[in-house]
C-alpha cells in the first residue's frame, strides 16, 4: 500500500511539474536558449585559446629548428679543425634540442586535432541555437496571437462591433455634413444677386464679368507701336 502511495505522489508530483513547465513554456525555453549561448561563448573562448597557444607552439618549434641548424654548422666546423670534444658537446645538444622539435611537432599535430574538433563543435552548436532563437520569436509571437485570438473571442470582439458601429455612423454624419454643405452652397449662390449676374454673365447674357485670354491679348497688341 505504501509503495502505491509513494508511486500516486511522484506521478502527481511529475504532473505538476510539467503542467508548471508548459504554463511558463517561453520564459524556460529563452533563459535555456541564454544558458546555451554563454556555454557556446565560452567553448569559442577555449577555442580561441587553443589557437594561440597552438601559434605558441609554432614560435617554439621554429626556434627550436634554427638552433639546431645553427649547431649543426658549428659542430661541423670544430670537426674540420679536429676539435671532437666540443663538436660532441654540440652533438648532445642538438640530439636534446631534436627531441624537444619532436614533441612540440607531435603537440602541434594533438593541438590542430582539438581545434578542428572544437571548431566543428561550436559551429554545430551555433546552428543550433539559431534554430532555437528562431524558434523562440515564433513562440513569442504564436503567444500574443493567442492572447489576441482569446481577447477578441471573448469581450473584445463586442468592442470590435462597437467601433464599427461607430465609425459607420461618423462616415455617415460626415457624408450628409458635405452634401448640407454643397447644398446651402448653392443656395445661396442662387439668391445672392452677385450670384445671378455671374450665372448671366457666364451663359452669354451681358458683359463678361471678368477678361478672357483673347481679350488681355488684344490689349497688348494694341499697346505695341508699329514698326517705322
Amino acid at each position: 500500500m505504501f509503495k502505491l502511495i509513494s508511486i500516486l505522489l511522484r506521478g502527481r508530483a511529475h504532473d505538476a511539474e510539467q503542467a508548471f513547465a508548459d504554463r511558463h513554456a517561453v520564459p524556460l525555453l529563452s533563459q535555456q536558449i541564454r544558458d546555451a549561448a554563454q556555454s557556446i561563448q565560452s567553448a569559442r573562448r577555449s577555442v580561441a585559446v587553443a589557437i594561440a597557444q597552438n601559434e605558441q607552439e609554432k614560435g617554439q618549434h621554429a626556434t627550436i629548428v634554427a638552433r639546431i641548424a645553427d649547431l649543426e654548422v658549428r659542430a661541423s666546423a670544430a670537426l674540420t679543425k679536429g676539435n671532437e670534444g666540443l663538436a660532441r658537446e654540440a652533438a648532445e645538444a642538438i640530439a636534446y634540442l631534436e627531441a624537444e622539435r619532436d614533441a612540440s611537432e607531435k603537440a602541434q599535430a594533438q593541438f590542430t586535432s582539438a581545434i578542428d574538433k572544437l571548431k566543428g563543435i561550436v559551429r554545430a552548436s551555433e546552428a543550433r541555437l539559431q534554430e532555437l532563437q528562431r524558434g523562440e520569436r515564433l513562440a513569442r509571437a504564436t503567444q500574443e496571437a493567442q492572447k489576441l485570438d482569446v481577447a477578441v473571442s471573448g469581450p473584445g470582439l463586442a468592442t470590435l462591433d462597437d467601433a464599427e458601429e461607430t465609425l459607420a455612423r461618423l462616415r455617415l454624419r460626415q457624408s450628409q455634413n458635405e452634401l448640407t454643405a454643397a447644398a446651402l452652397k448653392d443656395m445661396e449662390g442662387a439668391i445672392r444677386p452677385a450670384g445671378i449676374i455671374e450665372k448671366l454673365a457666364n451663359a452669354g447674357f451681358g458683359a463678361p464679368l471678368r477678361s478672357s485670354a483673347d481679350d488681355v491679348l488684344a490689349r497688348l497688341k494694341s499697346r505695341i507701336t508699329p514698326a517705322a
